[in-house]
């Protein structure tokens, strides 16, 4: 299992963050609403790699970190920076009619899909073990039930990549609860800070 002591106050923000958004009244839930946005946003930002990233994304969402996907865009492919397990598993073609992360870079749109499942799409990489066989459990068996997709764009709306969250389940109600409009923003949010990191800014 990872482990990720350095993200140790990213709970206390994310906490205080959605009390911001709840409990405020008016002008004083934006203020917060705007101060919780700045520190998840310098969270984010310290992220020195792909899973460190990924990770605190993980933690955003209360998801695993295998549910959490990022991808850079080179050359008119998607490849796969996190999870590890992906990034020898091959690349998807922006140009894919049946990706739903190319279709989110094609678009430059963000996505959400509460019921993922009914969705045509490509699902290659979902065969993808992504735990050693004596780590595994039943999640593996499982499929993507729920997804958020976001594009990663430069200043100017250049595609550098593609982030994806999901929820694992073997059915709907097993998988968790339903992402709402408020995680499409904060993945909106995670997208924008990514796109100044170096791992989706290399040669």
């Amino acid at each position: 299992m990872l482990r990720w002591a350095c993200l140790s106050p990213y709970r206390t923000v994310i906490e205080g963050h959605m009390a911001g958004r709840s409990n405020s009244p008016g002008g004083a839930a934006a203020a917060q609403a705007k101060a919780s946005d700045a520190s998840l946003e310098h969270i984010l930002s310290q992220a020195n790699t792909a899973e460190k990233f990924c990770a605190a994304i993980a933690k955003l969402f209360g998801v695993r970190a295998k549910e959490v996907a990022l991808m850079r865009q080179e050359k008119g492919l998607l490849k796969f920076l996190f999870p590890e397990q992906l990034k020898t598993a091959g690349s998807i073609p922006v140009s894919s009619s049946s990706a739903v992360a190319s279709h989110t870079a094609s678009t430059k749109k963000t996505e959400l899909f509460n019921t993922f499942a009914k969705i045509k799409h490509a699902r290659v990489f979902e065969t993808v073990k992504l735990q050693a066989a004596e780590e595994a459990d039943q999640s593996e068996q499982s499929s993507i039930q729920k997804l958020m997709s976001a594009p990663v764009l430069s200043p100017d709306r250049k595609v550098l990549g593609v982030i994806q969250v999901c929820r694992k389940g073997f059915d709907l109600n097993s998988a968790g609860p339903d992402f709402t409009h408020n995680d499409l923003q904060q993945l909106e949010l995670a997208a924008k800070v990514a796109s100044t990191l170096p791992f989706l800014n290399e040669a």
